[in-house]
């Protein structure tokens, strides 16, 4: 079954759009070719996901928030992820479509390290942003989201480190839905330079209900130059009520690493790409994704790694738990292209479902195209060990506390191995949330 799609948007509402924000020709441009595009496009088939009944199209697209005369002013959910004791802040708050906040510390702009808003970005550093928006990261006509994404694209932030610098204290961006029917278009641009490395962390954050119906449409593209380094982690936690569609995805060139530190944790139904494209020989990838599902949520989640250069190495783990009538799948592929020699392809998929109604599947796979390699995987989908409960019960903890172990012990083989030290602290946090 097809899904049809009203946009809602037409010519005339993406030119003015365009307009108001100022953008160059260019993008405006791309806007108006994209919502073309979307017209025809068909809609992503993700494995064993039947997407035909969510929603995609309810929502308010231009919504924005007031700015924050302080970060004392945030709700408590956000002050969790939030150092204010740090004398210098690099860190963006965006409050629906509107800059809530931004700060990056003196020492790094006198560095040339850009980190702005993405309509900031694309006014004051145009050249910069159309080199790599959309272009050798995610393409326009991959499918009608993608296209969609495009031509409404309304937030973000664009990441640039220059040439041998290196950042050592993370960049942080918290996306804030606060009106319960807006819609994200979010767009981030993660560049390193050669031989630069920086570490960036964001935030998805909302508490819409189910019957308070939203979408959001996120495109991220990372660019790791020759012996650059970026870590780049999340924790999305958006509401019921939103729709998500995440699609993350990164290029390393010869000699890069780019690390993935990705926390799961959406209430609504998701759709979730990582994908990772190692271009350069000695390059790698490394993907690392936990996931707590509740209530009737479906998820599907797929991280693949691509190997082009030789001597590539691409490694995923991804660890998921699902509570109730939740339902997940978790898609882990390893691709050796032809010339791809010595590459090495590694993945790990486990999936534990903690009620009868609760459904996992895992499905690791290898594609090789290239003799002289090393590869493997490993899965596993089971249910709870009923013995493990009546173990911790039968030393006088209740079953809710018995659960809550049990998950953390699940998940902590992953979360230990983040590479991010505050994506381990506020996934610990979101966990917790989620259990109780």
């Amino acid at each position: 079954m097809t899904v049809e799609i009203s946009l809602g948007y037409d010519k005339e509402y993406v030119t003015k759009f365009s307009e108001g924000l100022n953008e160059p020709e260019w993008m405006k441009t791309l806007r108006l070719d994209a919502l073309q595009q979307a017209e025809r496009l068909p809609m992503p088939k993700p494995d064993k996901t039947k997407i035909d009944r969510w929603n995609f199209t309810k929502f308010t697209h231009d919504v924005r928030g007031e700015e924050l005369s302080s970060l004392a002013d945030l709700p408590e959910q956000i002050k969790d992820f939030v150092d204010q004791d740090k004398a210098e802040q690099n860190l963006f708050i965006q409050r629906d479509q509107r800059v809530g906040f931004a700060s990056l510390s003196q020492s790094l702009k006198d560095k040339g390290v850009i980190f702005t808003d993405m309509n900031t970005a694309v006014r004051e550093h145009s050249d910069l942003v159309e080199k790599y928006y959309m272009k050798d990261g995610i393409q326009v006509d991959e499918h009608r989201l993608t296209a969609l994404h495009a031509a409404l694209m309304n937030g973000g932030v664009f990441v640039y480190v220059p040439e041998n610098v290196q950042v050592e204290e993370p960049l942080q961006a918290i996306f804030w839905q606060e009106d319960p029917e807006s819609a994200l278009f979010n767009h981030v641009i993660v560049v390193a330079d050669k031989n630069s490395s920086v570490t960036y962390v964001e935030n998805y954050l909302s508490q819409n209900k189910e019957d308070e119906e939203a979408v959001t449409n996120i495109l991220t593209e990372v660019f790791a130059h020759d012996n650059a380094k970026v870590s780049f982690g999340a924790v999305d936690n958006l509401g019921a009520g939103t729709t998500t569609y995440v699609n993350r995805r990164g290029v390393a060139d010869r000699d890069a690493k780019i690390e993935w530190a990705l926390g799961q944790m959406n209430d609504g139904y998701t759709i979730s790409e990582n994908y990772t494209y190692l271009m350069g020989e000695n390059s790698l990838g490394d993907a690392k994704t936990v996931s707590v599902g509740r209530g009737s949520q479906k998820q599907n989640f797929t991280a693949r790694i691509v190997h082009y250069g030789k001597a590539s190495e691409g490694y995923i783990l991804q660890h998921g738990v699902m509570k109730e009538k939740a339902t997940a799948i978790f898609n882990g592929i390893g691709k050796i292209e032809h010339g791809a020699s010595k590459s090495n392809a590694e993945q790990e998929s486990r999936v534990l479902m903690l009620s009868k109604d609760a459904r996992g599947d895992a499905n690791p796979i290898l594609l090789i195209d290239e003799d002289d390699v090393t590869a493997g995987h490993a899965a596993s989908v089971g249910r709870v060990d009923p013995m493990q409960l009546f173990y911790l019960m039968s030393r006088g903890i209740s079953q809710k506390e018995a659960e809550r172990l049990v998950i953390h012990g699940f998940l902590a083989p992953v979360v230990k191995q983040l590479p991010i030290e505050a994506v381990k602290e506020q996934l610990t946090q979101v966990i917790e949330r989620k259990v109780n």
